[in-house]
């Protein structure tokens, strides 16, 4: 069974260790990485992070979708998600 997710306090922990920084330090990093692929695919770019990924946003259009409780059928507008495509070497680094 898989460990469960490093939680914010460990990754910024591990962050700090690899920048030789402190903890304050690591937070201000990772919270400003995250504000701005926060705000990069708000405005419908794409942001690249190298070995990790793409994270992006994907326009899904109007459709017909079903209740499963009820099987009724509605149709549903059309909204936007966040995807995210994994890196080739982060795969291949999984499988090893």
């Amino acid at each position: 069974m898989a460990n469960k997710p490093m939680t914010k306090t460990q990754l910024v922990a591990a962050l700090a260790d690899k920048m030789d920084a402190d903890k304050k330090t690591a937070t201000n990093a990772l919270d400003s990485i995250t504000a701005i692929i926060t705000e990069e695919v708000s405005n419908g770019g794409a942001v690249t992070l190298p070995g990790v990924g793409k994270i992006m946003c994907r326009e899904r259009p109007e459709r017909m979708v079903r209740n499963p409780a009820t099987g009724e059928q509605f149709k549903k507008d059309a909204d936007k998600v966040v995807k995210m495509t994994i890196a080739k070497a982060l795969k291949d680094s999984v499988n090893e």
